[in-house]
């Protein structure tokens, strides 16, 4: 199993905790349930951070008209909306919830060519909410395709805080490959042209780089 190396300061220093919890859990003459039951919280912590900072590999599908999904959780907006910060045309939208549980390694939806890479700052809502959409701290990724420009907005929560981008602009990337991560529970909106055709619902569960969540409805650019 591979891991996120934004994770690693996490997971190195759960794994320094236990340590020294499990030194004073078996030399200590007193307090031996004290420092037992901090010594398995925290391990159950270090669990939680290798859990948590996993990165799996997936099997990407082929196709030169799908768009797979940029993030791992649950969809909670499918809409048609104007997007006023970058693109100021008419989109489709789609908003992916993650949860401490879910995968946080984000990934491409569609080959393309990185042209801007953008930190916002803002506010720390839940990232569930629709403000947070366009008043949370967040990075946005522009990237040209050959069927046009599409933008991945990475949304900070009230829990996490930090999303990371790994793509610098002029960077090709391919359907399906890593560029960044949210740490802890946070959100994903993706902004397609409209001849792309969402085929995702509300309540939907998807998975980074193998669910498909549209498709393209008109022919490459030539």
């Amino acid at each position: 199993m591979k891991f996120a190396p934004e994770g690693i300061p996490f997971i190195a220093v759960a794994l320094i905790v236990s340590a020294v919890a499990a030194f004073f859990t078996f030399t200590a003459n007193r307090h031996i349930v004290f420092y037992l039951v901090l010594m398995l919280f925290c391990i159950d912590i270090t669990a939680f951070m290798f859990y948590f900072f996993r990165d799996p590999e997936r099997v990407i599908p082929q196709g030169e008209n799908i768009i797979v999904s940029p993030a791992d959780g649950k969809v909670i907006v499918v809409s048609e909306v104007f997007e006023n910060t970058v693109l100021n045309d008419n989109v489709r939208k789609l908003s992916i919830f993650m949860s401490p549980l879910n995968v946080h390694v984000n990934r491409i939806p569609y080959t393309g060519t990185v042209v801007n890479v953008k930190r916002n700052a803002g506010n720390f809502f839940k990232a569930f909410m629709d403000e947070a959409s366009l008043t949370n701290e967040n990075v946005t990724t522009t990237v040209e395709t050959d069927r046009g420009t599409m933008l991945i907005k990475q949304i900070a929560g009230s829990v996490a805080r930090r999303a990371v981008c790994r793509a610098a602009p002029g960077d090709r990337l391919l359907t399906g490959d890593r560029f960044g991560i949210i740490k802890f529970s946070s959100r994903v909106d993706l902004f397609l042209p409209l001849s792309a055709q969402i085929i995702v619902k509300t309540g939907d569960m998807v998975r980074a780089g193998e669910t498909i969540v549209a498709t393209w409805t008109q022919e490459k650019e030539r």
